[in-house]
């Protein structure tokens, strides 16, 4: 039975992130930024991924579970928090994405505790909410598979079913990646990026939104954070994790592309913008 929670009605600014992925130097920036502007844990809501590629698999959930904040169970908590062999992140098997995960999962799976682990399993599958007066739903990847890959690129019909499976007129998302926004119609798909690792555009810098309620609908903001990429990276070394993705928080691309649809692909290294979307238009 899928875990289900109900925020109710958010009536101001919500931050929205995914991906943590163990980067405990971003998770830090990403709560001073919510601080800053005034954004309280009851307004923050996390996509899921709180563990993966980075060095500080155990910091980084006691983090995030001290902040208060609603989380959404990704593949990563799914997986860790039954003891499973492998991430289920959908990587197909033998490529590059494959081989690199099974070294950083094996590390979260050792370094992680049995309360955090536990924490992980009873996390929500979906969380809704309503925000000026339309009904959201915050998934990991897919609304019924927790690793489905779904891009910017992504053809409008698939984008489509998934909205009319959670029965919602827009979903936060996470698990791709890299941060975008879709109008499907008269409903919207937003993707928040993710913290734990640059968006493969060349830059060091990571993504967050602010979903804000207004008179006349929903602004949707796409904002982009630096942080000390640097100690991130030396610890991942230091621990022995893939040098790939310690390399990735510098360079700001992905060590494999194997995931990424042509679209995306053709995208790598082009230097994301910050982006304001209204909906409805």
């Amino acid at each position: 039975m899928t875990r289900l929670l109900d925020l109710g009605i958010l009536d101001g600014p919500v931050l929205v992130f995914g991906g943590p992925y163990g980067n405990l130097e971003a998770t830090e920036v990403l709560l001073a930024e919510a601080t800053s502007l005034g954004i309280g844990p009851s307004r923050i809501l996390c996509t899921g991924d709180v563990v993966a590629y980075c060095a500080d698999a155990q910091a980084t959930v006691e983090r995030i579970r001290g902040a208060g904040m609603a989380v959404v169970q990704g593949n990563c908590e799914e997986s860790l928090g039954s003891d499973a062999d492998d991430c289920g992140c959908g990587f197909e098997e033998g490529t590059a994405c494959d081989t690199l995960s099974a070294q950083w999962y094996a590390y979260a799976r050792q370094t992680l505790d049995a309360d955090a682990k536990k924490w992980m399993a009873d996390l929500p599958r979906r969380i809704t909410f309503t925000m000026a007066g339309r009904r959201w739903a915050a998934i990991h990847g897919g609304v019924e598979r927790v690793n489905r890959f779904l891009f910017a690129s992504t053809a409008e019909a698939d984008l489509a079913d998934e909205l009319d499976t959670a029965g919602v007129e827009g979903i936060v998302a996470g698990h791709c990646g890299l941060p975008f926004t879709r109008h499907v119609g008269t409903r919207l798909w937003h993707n928040a990026g993710v913290i734990g690792l640059p968006a493969n555009d060349g830059t060091p810098r990571v993504w967050y939104s602010l979903l804000t309620p207004g008179t006349k609908g929903i602004t949707v903001e796409q904002r982009s954070l630096e942080y000390d990429h640097g100690a991130a990276a030396r610890k991942m070394v230091k621990r022995g994790l893939p040098q790939g993705y310690a390399n990735a928080l510098h360079s700001g691309l992905w060590p494999s592309l194997d995931v990424l649809p042509a679209a995306e692909r053709k995208a790598t290294g082009r230097p994301l913008a910050a982006r304001s979307v209204s909906w409805p238009r």
